[in-house]
């Protein structure tokens, strides 16, 4: 990224323009201790606007935990215009698992159950945005929303605006350096943070985002995939697994037309 300044100016004015077209009073944003959090959050703070920061805990590790209030306090103390809430969603996870039937099916179960922490937080980013009319701000980057599906349907893709969307995670890093978010962020593994043994987003993939990024662009670039060697065609197919599994999430959802006769 060659101006890594413009690319932020151009982002804060669209979040400018989009709150202001829609009549709302400011943005709610997940920080969970990641970088696209906070980079996300660090964009909206950056418009003047109203800006709340929940860090929403569930059975987090305690170094992402950490992390989110670090990178909190880090913004309101450079932002008059963020508040925020830490929220522990852990007794209400536990509450709904507890009324859950037996299930035998228990790889199944942790994954759903992953998704469920998700859905945790995208309702109560919604409560806080209805109680003040705020928007969600989505926190996803372009391989993660549009390549892999690397997200919870109605979850964290459950947002009103996604402002680093059109970004891929190297270059969600770039504005990372640039707003000068605390480094500890800046250095930490890529983790969605909803695995209570704290596994990457690499450990759950099979691969890391910069290889991922090389299979999207190369998918572009090259669409017969000549000249690839095993390795580059294995990453390629874990890429294409990804995307082909989660078009579900991708794809707008299917409606059915009914055929007007039958409507007469």
């Amino acid at each position: 990224m060659k101006t890594p300044e413009k690319v932020v100016n151009h982002i804060v004015a669209w979040l400018k323009d989009y709150l202001k077209n829609s009549k709302m009073n400011g943005f709610v944003v997940g920080v969970s201790g990641g970088i696209d959090s906070a980079v996300t959050s660090s964009l909206c703070s950056l418009t003047n606007a109203p800006v709340l920061c929940l860090e929403m805990e569930i059975h987090q590790h305690q170094n992402q935990v950490s992390r989110a209030k670090q990178h909190i306090d880090w913004l309101e103390k450079k932002f008059d215009n963020v508040s925020h809430h830490n929220i522990s969603l852990t007794g209400v996870f536990d509450r709904f698992v507890e009324g859950l039937p037996a299930t035998t099916m228990k790889e199944e179960q942790l994954l759903s159950l992953a998704n469920t922490r998700a859905r945790l937080r995208m309702t109560t980013l919604y409560y806080f945005a209805a109680l003040h009319r705020y928007l969600v701000a989505g926190t996803g980057n372009k391989v993660e929303d549009f390549g892999v599906g690397f997200y919870t349907k109605y979850g964290d893709g459950g947002v009103d605006l996604s402002p680093i969307a059109d970004l891929l995670k190297s270059q969600v890093y770039e504005l990372a350096q640039y707003l000068e978010v605390i480094e500890r962020i800046q250095k930490a593994a890529p983790t969605d943070g909803l695995w209570s043994d704290n596994r990457t987003d690499e450990e759950q993939m099979g691969t890391n985002y910069n290889d991922l990024e090389w299979a999207m662009g190369e998918l572009e670039r090259n669409p017969s995939l000549k000249g690839l060697d095993q390795n580059q065609m294995d990453i390629i197919e874990i890429y294409m697994n990804f995307n082909r599994q989660n078009q579900h999430k991708m794809n707008p959802i299917p409606v059915c037309e009914i055929p007007t006769p039958l409507l007469m």
